[in-house]
């Protein structure tokens, strides 16, 4: 009977264990059915941060909505291997998927905790949370975790078990950003994978089980003992020595978040720039996502200079007219450090800084240095003072009170109050160590762009004074008139066209019907003066407005429209004549590529400011470089002949006619508008351009090898001031940069095309003279040209219709000095 009950009951645990194999087969093959298809991992393609850089490789910008960089597990360090190995799953390399034993524990754990409220305990392996991470929800449910050990006993069976850990690593997330090993290093330690140490290691890996728990700055406590915990356990399982270890727990953290996504100084306009191309080429998931490699046409180098030559000229400018008043006025009390701590400085101007007034008196003003922020964004603690004498705040004596008005006095504690929220920069010396310097952000704006004019690259471009202040850019977005810096087009399409550069305009006053009811258009010469009689050169060189008018209207505007277009400054130029005086609104990289053209001999180019993109896995998706070259890629040399770059470009301009008008231009700087660029003391070719109520002020030249354009103007257009010429203002920022960005190289001259012939000419008449004497000029002539032997005068005539005359040399005088009944 015993033995009859013991076998009733042995099958009734048997049938009942059947019974509940049989549901949890049944369960768990239902589960399978529904779960994602691991053979996703084939194609894990994770978001990874865009990376630009200069011409010479060096980083300028990362751009990623996750910052990741995808790190094949071959290159990345046994040392952080072991650490994630020893934090999160010890036996990884053993296991099958599952973890019995650390299941086991955790169950065990998790029944003697329940009901006490406390959190229950996991036992993920690493391929379990590569299940979860990629695969599955957040949810915590145990049907969820059922789903995941199935699936990391699959993807154990189809994938090696150093798959799985590069998985993992590259797609966890640790906080501040950053996801994965390679980007974390560079976010929180500004080093790469192969320069961390064990104590960062340590913590990197403990990281991930809660990046918020652990946050180096808001619960730096709990993120050391988490550290020193995962240091132990590498230390038990071998994976380092009981002195390293004890050595990794006595340094700090060391946390040194990497600053952010601009990182070449002075490159922030350039950067934005290309960004912006970059999402309307490609959009902007490629960007942010798709791990792309910019190489630009960036030279950091010439990048500082453009930035520094600007600034200067802005600073400059904005100076002689006056002090506009504080930044700020706060309470200077106790503690006057956090009063204006969270006033943002301009970050891409390091040498200026925020200060308050401490103290001011009639010769000196004392006052409070902003203190810097610390890593974790916090203030520091030092409260460092500096001193302002009446020498370094001179300028600032001229008070302006509004646009027009302005006030002198004669004391320091006239223009400055105690509270007031200033930016100083250090003149510190030996003598005087805390000595500044008062400054204040130019109200003027500017751009300058630098293209090589051979190819079209944007070797360096600012456009402001502070990117961090302004991000508009006034290189690329602005659009300004360009004034008598478009006349060189002009010039150039009458050159072009039959005209020589010893051709005769008559330059006196004109009086245009513009039609279409919009009356009597009277142009007027810069100060109101004119000359009569005039070659071309001369018209360029001192940039007479009456005598462009008259040829433009002479040879037609519809023929200047279309050549503006050709040399890319206008898409469709109104042909009016006010258009021949730079009165249509372009940008400043867009005369700098119609500048480059004169520069390179007449060829088309296209303004780039990148050189080639690659995508993830280095693939050229995109490739400025159009001259086709069939041999370049042999590879071996077999006596051969070399390669030849075939250049497709359009020559969009007669080679002579470049260079007649680079000849031309060269006259400006010698004895025209712009002969303060002679410092240079190198060939160069430029046009100064100043619009109505010296609004606009410009100049755009080239040397040989560099073409430079730059613009000074209110956002808002309004008269800058009398004198405030292209000539005065813009000028001088080209000199600066140009004697700067040439000084290490020899002077070129420019060349001269084959067919040229340089002849000597009176340099007022234009006729043919002896060379060597008063006023005469070597002048370039094509083929089949030549000095006039008559003294033909374009446009003089009524002046409502277009006409020539043929006049004696001695006929000027009466033009010029005439009652006024011939204009």
């Amino acid at each position: 009977m015993f033995l009859r009950l013991i076998g009733y009951f042995f099958g009734l645990g048997v049938l009942i264990a059947v019974v509940v194999a049989a549901g949890l087969y049944i369960f768990i093959s239902d589960l399978a059915k529904d779960l994602p298809d691991y053979e996703v991992l084939n194609a894990y393609e994770p978001p990874v941060t865009s990376r630009i850089y200069a011409g010479d490789g060096s980083l300028i910008a990362e751009y990623a909505k996750e910052r990741r960089l995808y790190l094949p597990i071959q290159a990345v360090p046994d040392m952080l291997k072991n650490a994630f190995i020893a934090a999160e799953d010890k036996n990884f390399y053993s296991h099958i998927g599952i973890d019995p034993m650390a299941l086991g524990r955790a169950i065990i754990n998790n029944v003697q905790n329940y009901g006490t409220g406390r959190r229950s305990r996991g036992a993920s392996t690493i391929t379990q949370q590569v299940a979860k991470n990629f695969l599955l929800s957040n949810e915590r449910s145990y049907i969820r975790k059922i789903k995941e050990a199935i699936l990391a006993l699959r993807i154990e069976q189809a994938y090696s078990k150093d798959r799985i850990l590069e998985l993992y690593l590259n797609e966890i997330f640790f906080g501040l950003g950053a996801y994965g090993i390679a980007g974390t290093a560079l976010t929180y330690f500004d080093k790469s994978v192969h320069q961390i140490n064990l104590q960062e290691a340590a913590y990197m890996a403990a990281l991930p089980k809660a990046p918020n728990n652990y946050h180096p700055f808001r619960k730096t406590k709990e993120a050391i003992e988490r550290r020193n915990w995962v240091l132990d356990r590498m230390l038990a399982n071998g994976f380092a020595t009981a002195e390293e270890v004890e050595k990794a727990k006595t340094t700090p953290l060391g946390v040194n978040p990497r600053r952010g996504s601009s990182y070449l100084f002075a490159g922030e306009y350039f950067s934005e720039e290309v960004r912006r191309e970059i999402v309307e080429r490609f959009g902007v998931d490629a960007l942010y996502e798709g791990g792309l490699s910019i190489r630009t046409t960036l030279d950091p180098k010439l990048q500082k200079l453009a930035r520094k030559s600007l600034q200067n000229g802005l600073i400059k400018f904005d100076q002689a007219r006056g002090y506009r008043g504080p930044v700020a006025n706060v309470e200077s009390g106790v503690d006057w450090g956090k009063s204006f701590g969270e006033l943002e400085p301009m970050s891409d101007v390091p040498e200026w800084r925020l200060a308050v007034v401490l103290a001011a008196e009639d010769s000196t003003i004392t006052v409070g240095l902003q203190p810097r922020k610390q890593a974790s964004g916090a203030l520091g603690d030092e409260r460092d003072n500096g001193t302002i004498i009446l020498d370094d705040m001179k300028w600032a004596l001229t008070l302006r009170t509004d646009v027009k008005k302005t006030s002198k006095v004669k004391l320091a504690s006239e223009v400055l109050k105690i509270g007031d929220v200033v930016f100083v920069e250090s003149v510190g010396d030996e003598a005087r160590p805390n000595a500044y310097f008062l400054r204040q952000p130019p109200e003027v704006s500017g751009a300058i762009a630098v293209m090589d004019p051979h190819t079209g690259r944007v070797l360096a471009m600012a456009g402001g004074f502070s990117f961090a202040n302004s991000q508009f850019n006034r290189a690329t977005q602005a659009l300004r008139q360009p004034g008598s810096s478009f006349k060189p087009f002009v010039y150039a399409a009458a050159l072009d066209n039959g005209y020589t550069p010893s051709s005769v305009v008559l330059d006196a006053p004109i009086k245009v019907d513009q039609g279409a009811g919009l009356g009597i258009w009277e142009p007027k010469n810069y100060g109101n003066k004119f000359a009569g009689p005039s070659t071309l050169r001369l018209g360029i060189e001192k940039s007479r407005n009456l005598m462009t008018v008259r040829l433009a209207k002479d040879m037609g505007m519809p023929l200047v429209a279309e050549y503006s277009k050709r040399f890319g400054v206008y898409d469709n130029l109104m042909p009016v004549l006010s258009m021949a005086l730079g009165a249509g609104e372009t940008t400043v990289m867009r005369m700098v590529a119609g500048y480059s053209v004169l520069a390179n001999g007449g060829k088309k180019i296209t303004p780039t400011l990148i050189d080639r993109i690659q995508d993830r896995y280095g693939k050229t998706i995109f490739k400025h470089e159009e001259r086709i070259c069939d041999n370049c890629n042999a590879t071996s040399w077999d006596n051969q002949e070399e390669p030849v770059l075939v250049d497709t470009r359009e020559q969009v301009l007669d080679p002579m006619t470049a260079y007649q008008i680079t000849s031309m231009m060269e006259g400006v700087v010698k004895r025209g508008t712009a002969r303060s660029v002679q410092k240079v003391n190198a060939p160069i070719a430029g046009k100064t351009g100043t619009t109505n109520e010296e609004k606009d002020a410009w100049f755009v030249g080239y040397s040989v090898d560099l073409a430079v354009g730059v613009y000074i103007g209110y956002d808002n257009p309004r008269p800058m001031g009398r004198g405030s010429t292209g000539g005065g203002l813009a000028a001088p920022v080209f000199t600066d940069f140009m004697i700067n960005a040439l000084k290490d190289q020899k002077p070129v001259e420019f060349r001269v095309p084959r067919g040229i012939k340089l002849l000597p000419i009176d340099g007022k008449t234009g006729l043919l003279a002896k060379a060597g004497q008063p006023g005469v000029i070597m002048e370039a002539f094509k083929p089949g040209t030549r000095p006039p032997d008559v003294f033909s005068v374009i446009g003089f005539a009524d002046d409502m219709i277009r006409g020539k005359l043929s006049v004696s040399p001695d006929a000027n005088r009466g033009i010029i000095d005439g009652t006024g009944g011939l204009f």
